[in-house]
C-alpha cells in the first residue's frame, strides 16, 4: 500500500512540474554564457568549450539536428597572430596552433532551400589586444551583450521555428573565433556542411541587448537582396531603423556575404562597457531583445514563401575608409543619424578625454574639414599624424564649443 501511495504521489507531483518554456529563456542564457565561470569565452580555452557545450545541450533540448563534423561542433585550427596571453589557458596543440569550434543545430523541413541564423559566443576572456580596460588589475571580460545577447536570441528563434515556417530548413550557427577575426564564420563557408548554393540569406546578431529608450535598431546589409528594405519597414511599429545596405561590416555576416548570400545583421549600438568587464548580464535591456526577436520572426516568416532570395553586390564603404595614424580616442554612435559624429564614449587619457571633449558631444568640425557623419569623420582624421595639433568643435546641447586637439 505504501508503495502504491507513494507512486500515485509521484505521479502528482510530475504532473504539477510546469513545462519549460524553450521561448522564454532568453535571461537565463545570458546570464549562463555571460558568468564568471565561463571567464569570459576566448578561441581555444575551457570557458570556450564550456560554452560551446551548453549551446549543444540547448540545441538537443530544442530538438535541434547535429550539423556539425562531429555531432554539434565543427572544430577549426588557426595560429593566433600574437603570442597568448600568459595568464589565460589556451588549449595550444603541438604545432602551435590553436582550435575553436562552431557549434551547428538544424532544422530539416524537407525544404529545397536553407536560411542560416546565426551569432558568434566567443570574447575576449580577461581582455588582450581587443579590450578597451586600462586597469592594471586581471578582470573577466563576460561579453553580455558582446555577444551573449545575440546567441540568447539565435537560441529563442530557434524555439519559435522549430513548428512553424515550413517552407525553408533552418540551419542555427553559434560561430567561435569572432573577436580574432571572424574566423568561425570564414571556416565555415570555405568548409560547410550543408550546400551553401541553397541558402536563401544569413541572419546575424551581435550585440542585440542594450536597446535604448529610443528603440533604434540598426541593420545592416539591407542592399544585400532586393526585398529586405520592404519586408523590414512592413513589420516596423516598435522601433526606429537606422539602415545600412552594405553587406560588409565587423561580423560574421561579412563572411556569408562575402560568398554571394544576402545578409541582415542586427545591433543595439555601442555602448561604455563595450570590449570592458563592465558588460554583465544585469545591465541588458531583456524586454528589448524580445521584442527584437519577435520582429525577427516577423521578418523571416514574410520571407517564408518567397522562394531562394536574390542576391546583390552592395557598395563597400569599408574600401572607402579612409587610413589614419591617428586617432582621437572616442566610441562613436554609429546609431545617431543626426548631422555630425555623436561620441558614445572617451578613451582614458587619449586626446579627446586630454582635451575635455564629452560623452554626448557631436563633433560637427575637426581641423579645416565638417563633420557631417561617420565618413567624413574619418577623412578629416586621416590627415593629421602624430604630434599636430587643431581644432574640434562640437556640439554641446545647444552650445557650440571649441577644444584644441593635440594628437
Amino acid at each position: 500500500m505504501r508503495n502504491i501511495l507513494f507512486l500515485v504521489f509521484l505521479s502528482i507531483l510530475f504532473a504539477c512540474k510546469p513545462n519549460i518554456n524553450q521561448e522564454e529563456r532568453i535571461k537565463e542564457d545570458v546570464t549562463f554564457l555571460a558568468s564568471d565561470a565561463l571567464e569570459g569565452r576566448q578561441t581555444g580555452t575551457e570557458g570556450e568549450k564550456k560554452a560551446a557545450n551548453y549551446i549543444s545541450n540547448r540545441f538537443k533540448e530544442l530538438g535541434l539536428q547535429p550539423k556539425g563534423t562531429s555531432e554539434f561542433l565543427q572544430a577549426f585550427t588557426f595560429k593566433p597572430k600574437t603570442n597568448p596571453h600568459d595568464e589565460v589557458k589556451f588549449d595550444v596543440n603541438g604545432d602551435g596552433t590553436i582550435t575553436g569550434n562552431n557549434v551547428l543545430g538544424f532544422i530539416d523541413n524537407k525544404a529545397e532551400n536553407t536560411v542560416i541564423i546565426g551569432a558568434h559566443y566567443d570574447h575576449l576572456g580577461f581582455g588582450g589586444e581587443g579590450s578597451l580596460y586600462r586597469d592594471s588589475i586581471k578582470a573577466v571580460h563576460n561579453g553580455a551583450d558582446d555577444n551573449a545577447s545575440g546567441v540568447a536570441i539565435m537560441l529563442n528563434l530557434a524555439a519559435k521555428l522549430k513548428t512553424k515556417n515550413k517552407s525553408n530548413n533552418y540551419l542555427f550557427m553559434a560561430f567561435s573565433g569572432e573577436e580574432m577575426g571572424l574566423l568561425g564564420s570564414n571556416y565555415f563557408v570555405k568548409n560547410p556542411t550543408i550546400d551553401t548554393k541553397r541558402v536563401s540569406y544569413m541572419i546575424n546578431m551581435d550585440m542585440v541587448g542594450r536597446l535604448k529608450k529610443d528603440s533604434t535598431l540598426a541593420v545592416y546589409g539591407t542592399g544585400t537582396s532586393p526585398i529586405f528594405k520592404q519586408v523590414l519597414k512592413s513589420h516596423n511599429n516598435h522601433f526606429k531603423l537606422i539602415q545600412q545596405e552594405s553587406g560588409v561590416g565587423p561580423s560574421d555576416h561579412t563572411s556569408f556575404y562575402l560568398a554571394d548570400i544576402p545578409v541582415l545583421h542586427f545591433f543595439t549600438g555601442q555602448h561604455e562597457d563595450y570590449h570592458k568587464p563592465g558588460d554583465d548580464a544585469e545591465k541588458l535591456n531583456y524586454n528589448g531583445m524580445q521584442t527584437i526577436s519577435k520582429y525577427i520572426f516577423n521578418v523571416i516568416t514574410d520571407l517564408d514563401d518567397n522562394g531562394k532570395l536574390a542576391f546583390r553586390k552592395t557598395k563597400n564603404e569599408s574600401e572607402e575608409t579612409p587610413r589614419f595614424k591617428v586617432g582621437l580616442g572616442v566610441i562613436p554612435d554609429y546609431l545617431f543619424d543626426g548631422v555630425g559624429m555623436r561620441i558614445d564614449g572617451i578613451s582614458e587619457d587619449k586626446p579627446a578625454q586630454k582635451a575635455g571633449l564629452q560623452k554626448g558631444d557631436i563633433v560637427i568640425q575637426l581641423g579645416d574639414s565638417t563633420v557631417t557623419n561617420m565618413m567624413s569623420y574619418m577623412r578629416a582624421l586621416s590627415v593629421f599624424e602624430k604630434g599636430d595639433k587643431t581644432k574640434a568643435i562640437v556640439k554641446r546641447g545647444d552650445e557650440e564649443v571649441e577644444k584644441e586637439i593635440n594628437f
